[in-house]
C-alpha cells in the first residue's frame, strides 16, 4: 500500500503522519510497514539538537498508526469524517535502542482480538533487525456524536 492509498485510511497528516507505506498485509491478522525517518523531521530541532533521537511517544504513535490501517483493512474501511481512532492503552512497552535520522523503522503489529470497535495488538518497530521497541496496544473505534 503506498502512499496515496495511506492518506485514503488515516485522517493523519504531515507532520504527524508516520506511516510512510505499508509492506505487507495479511487481513485480519498482522501488517508491516515503514517509516523512513529523516533528519527533516519536525521534532528532531528540539529532540535533541546535539543528539537528533526520535521521542518514544512517537514511535508508539506510529505503531497505532499502522496497527489502525491493519484494523481498517480489517473492516473494508477508512477513517471518516463521523469516526475517530483512539489510543486506549498500552502494556508491556520497552525500548530497546534509540532511533535516529537515517533508520528505517520497519512497524509491525499483530492483531490479537476485537471485540465491539475495540482492537487489541501486539506491536514491535524495527531498525536494521533489531526491535527498538515493542508494546501490546489497545485502540478503540468510536463514531462521533
Amino acid at each position: 500500500m503506498d502512499i496515496h492509498k495511506i492518506l485514503t485510511k488515516l485522517p493523519h497528516r504531515y507532520p504527524f503522519l508516520l506511516v510512510d507505506r505499508v509492506l505487507e498485509i495479511d487481513k485480519g491478522k498482522s501488517i508491516k510497514a515503514l517509516k523512513n525517518v529523516t533528519i527533516n523531521e519536525p521534532f528532531f530541532q528540539g529532540h535533541f539538537p546535539y543528539r537528533p533521537v526520535m521521542p518514544g511517544v512517537l514511535m508508539l504513535e506510529a505503531l497505532a498508526q499502522a496497527a489502525a490501517l491493519l484494523a481498517f483493512d480489517a473492516m473494508d474501511s477508512g477513517a471518516t469524517e463521523d469516526t475517530v481512532y483512539y489510543f486506549a492503552g498500552m502494556e508491556g512497552v520497552r525500548f530497546k535502542r534509540p532511533v535516529e535520522p537515517g533508520d528505517q523503522l520497519i512497524l509491525e503489529a499483530t492483531l490479537l482480538r476485537s471485540k465491539s470497535g475495540i482492537f487489541k495488538f501486539q506491536t514491535r518497530a524495527l531498525v536494521d533487525g533489531t526491535v527498538v521497541v515493542e508494546a501490546e496496544l489497545t485502540c478503540a473505534f468510536r463514531k462521533i456524536a
